[in-house]
This record gives structure tokens, sequence and C-alpha cells, in this order.
């Protein structure tokens, strides 16, 4: 079963999501090619979730961004 991917992630820049291994932008490990695979936030902003179908249904986010100050 594939592992379900980050809605909004915190630092989406720091992982390959080409492929079910999530591995570190400096360390891939699949062989899918020599770059790493952006995450639609990247691409499309943080709404990237509300236009295409992705062909799943978002639940809760677990991972929801920080938003203002602490």
């Amino acid at each position: 079963m594939a592992k379900k991917i980050a809605l909004h992630p915190k630092h989406p820049e720091r992982v390959c999501w080409g492929c079910d291994r999530y591995c570190p932008a400096g360390s891939l490990s699949c062989g899918n090619g020599s770059d790493r695979t952006p995450h639609p936030i990247e691409l499309l902003g943080d709404d990237w979730l509300e236009y295409g179908d992705w062909g799943f249904e978002a639940e809760a986010d677990p991972v929801a961004p920080i938003t203002g100050p602490r």
C-alpha cells in the first residue's frame, strides 16, 4: 500500500516526492532520475489541492502549516 503524501509539508524542498521512499533531496536512492521530484505545493502553491483531480479524497491534514508568529 502506498504511503500517504503530506498535504502541507513544512519543508517540501528537503524531500523527493517521486515515489513512496520520500528520500532526502541530497540522497536519492530510487534511480528514477538525477533530480528530485517536487511536491505539488512547490509547483502550484498552498491551494494546490483545490485544483485538479488528484484521485483521492482529502482528509484532515495532520501536518498543517504554521501560520503567524508564535
